[in-house]
């Protein structure tokens, strides 16, 4: 993208070294991290409450950027160093905004991409991964990276766009009102899903009403031709479907033309049958399966196969702490702590309760954080759920979970289970209680980082975790 056509999507002044012509270079790549600035990119300057991106302007300079894109203000201070370099600058009033309308403005020149956009409070990320699996075993797809979903992180995945790309397949997250509206501005989807409407956030928002309408503003964009995916059995099934441009497609086991039934396989997955195939899908529970299907209507709806739908999530696999099935020493752990809600908790003990285990069952359940002023009761909640699962021992962790403690007592009083707001600890506990053939469940929010208790389960019995962030 050219500094010429750059200037005017993003409302900015183009400061280019003595000599040289605006429309005389352009830009390769996009980073807001200086540190990953190559040769050619641009460095979009943002500022953030703890730094502030105009302060590494220099080193993304010195990695190779060729233009940054920075504040108004901070142009005054920085042309100097722009122009002894041989730099561009572009002056803005609003660097998020800026990078924001560059996406939209980059994206608006592939007329010939089908855009989907995927939201909701749980399974995102994993519906994109398998739409993207199904949809490029016959199309050239272009996809969000890992859960690049925010105000930043979606602009940056539009930008990796090309020409050969036939399908574009990305996640939109959202974590304070008008978000999701910025975010379909920017994306403009052809086609549009929303997973779940839970309780992640609602500490930002304030309620499950509250965040269905965020999340609804992912249909904004929507033109005449657009589709609107909704849950079959969402709550807000009503709501989300009123007042939609473009064609209303329900998905889910009784919607999805084809689907003819998904068998339990344990911690293997499940055998999903689908317009006379059986499909062996590595990804285990039943809300994986309710992703898949997900994934299906939306591959479909972009002009996906049969054999497509089998051969993607056939290949698909667990994503990073997102239902992992990890042999760890003596114990099988399942490491699902990427984040925690209460939905996502909820489908995490089920799948485990009902699961096939010949051995013990070990919850380790830490903090479901950004809930806010619903953060009490829903780790009683937690509690009272723990107390009534097929749990041989439960641990507990994080500050929040001491309301859960509490329930859980009150609830099953001789239960096995404790508490610990320790890492290391609590490693060491599950070093001392936990057995040769165990099942062990980890699940909690990000901040808890419950990943680092894996080391407690090898073999050679590491002695701390703390440090394993």
């Amino acid at each position: 993208m050219n500094f010429e056509r750059l200037a005017p999507a993003v409302s900015g002044d183009v400061i280019s070294p003595a000599g040289v012509s605006p429309d005389s270079g352009g830009f390769f790549s996009v980073c807001i991290d200086s540190r990953a600035a190559c040769e050619g990119a641009l460095f979009v300057a943002l500022r953030g409450e703890a730094r502030d991106g105009h302060d590494f302007v220099a080193e993304a300079f010195s990695k190779g950027a060729c233009a940054a894109l920075v504040s108004r203000e901070a142009a005054r201070s920085l042309s100097a160093l722009a122009r002894d370099g041989g730099k561009t600058l572009i002056a803005v009033d609003d660097t998020l905004a800026g990078l924001q309308d560059a996406a939209k403005a980059y994206l608006a020149g592939f007329s010939g991409l089908l855009k989907i956009g995927i939201t909701g409070s749980v399974g995102k990320t994993t519906i994109k991964e398998l739409a993207s699996s199904i949809i490029s075993v016959e199309k050239s797809v272009v996809a969000s990276r890992g859960n690049y979903n925010s105000d930043t992180g979606l602009p940056l995945s539009v930008f990796e766009a090309r020409d050969f790309h036939e399908v574009g397949v990305f996640e939109m997250g959202m974590n304070r009102r008008g978000e999701m509206a910025a975010l379909a501005e920017v994306l403009r989807p052809d086609i549009a899903l929303i997973s779940t409407i839970g309780t992640a956030h609602v500490g930002m928002l304030g309620s499950r009403q509250a965040i269905a309408e965020e999340k609804k503003a992912i249909f904004s964009k929507l033109g005449e031709k657009g589709v609107a995916f909704v849950p079959e059995d969402s709550d807000f099934r009503d709501f989300l479907a009123q007042g939609l441009r473009g064609r209303l497609r329900f998905y889910g086991e009784k919607s999805l033309a084809g689907f003819e039934g998904a068998r339990s396989r344990g911690l293997s997955g499940s055998e999903i049958a689908f317009e006379g195939q059986r499909i062996a899908f590595a990804l285990p529970g039943r809300h994986n399966v309710a992703n898949a299907l997900a994934a299906i209507a939306l591959a479909r709806e972009a002009g996906a196969s049969v054999q497509a739908v089998k051969s993607g999530l056939e290949a698909a696999r667990p994503m990073f702490a997102r239902a992992e099935i990890l042999r760890l020493g003596r114990a099988t752990v399942i490491r699902d702590c990427y984040n925690s809600s209460p939905e996502s908790l909820a489908e995490a003990v089920a799948f485990c309760d009902e699961a096939e285990w010949p051995g013990r069952r070990v919850y380790v359940i830490g903090d479901m954080l950004e809930l806010g002023a619903h953060s009490r009761k829903a780790h009683e909640d937690m509690g009272r759920l723990l107390a009534g699962s097929k749990a041989d021992a439960v641990f507990l962790f994080g500050p929040e979970t001491e309301a859960a403690e509490a329930s859980m007592r009150e609830a099953a009083p001789d239960r096995d289970f404790s508490r610990f707001c320790d890492i290391d600890e609590l490693a060491l506990a599950l070093r001392k209680n936990t057995r040769q053939g165990d099942m062990v469940l980890l699940k909690g929010s990000r901040g808890c980082a419950l990943e680092r208790l894996c080391a407690a389960f090898d073999k050679k019995e590491a002695p701390g975790v703390s440090g394993n962030l």
